[in-house]
């Protein structure tokens, strides 16, 4: 809340958009909430600088993962104790799974997106690709989220803080299983 008042807060919108998408627990939405509440006219913007950082953070994971995974991406999971994650869903996913991930991940953080940045990035996902589902994904909840704010204020924001999760992970689980659907029918 601190940060969001400052006139520095965009750059921290950045900085926490972009290592959440790499190495960081904290989602931005955190720090976006409050800042468009407090000036309305300027949601547009801040949910084009946390997706654009975002995206840039998950190409960071990616480079991580491809480049750097021994090295640095395996201390970084098990530090967060998502190296067993990682293993498994490294030994279970295939492409099409994987760009699934990317866009559950990138809307409910499900899995957490800094492991399926750096699994994409292990797994040599194409890095156009990945970028496209990211911007899609991070700017769908980006975008959303600001709009909900715009358009509803500070009446939406203990809904927000809430059920924020909750809304994300419903909208995942649709995307699963009609994935599943498209997997078992075609």
């Amino acid at each position: 809340m601190s940060l969001a008042t400052r006139e520095t807060a965009i750059v921290w919108l950045g900085i926490i958009a972009f290592v959440e998408s790499s190495i960081f627990p904290v989602p931005a939405d955190l720090l976006l909430i409050p800042m468009a509440l407090a000036r309305p006219e300027r949601a547009w913007r801040y949910a084009l600088v946390a997706t654009i950082a975002s995206v840039l953070g998950g190409v960071a994971g990616w480079y991580l993962g491809h480049y750097a995974f021994d090295t640095l991406a395996r201390p970084l999971l098990e530090f967060y104790g998502k190296l067993d994650t990682f293993e498994h869903l490294k030994a279970s996913v295939d492409s099409e799974m994987l760009a699934l991930l990317l866009v559950t991940s990138g809307l409910a953080h499900l899995p957490p997106i800094k492991v399926v940045t750096i699994l994409s990035g292990a797994a040599n996902i194409n890095l156009g690709f990945f970028i496209m589902s990211a911007i899609v994904a991070r700017g769908a909840r980006f975008f959303v989220l600001a709009w909900l704010l715009r358009r509803f204020g500070e009446e939406i924001r203990d809904f927000l803080e809430r059920r924020l999760s909750a809304l994300a992970g419903g909208a995942a689980a649709i995307l699963i299983c009609l994935f599943a659907a498209h997997r078992l029918f075609y």
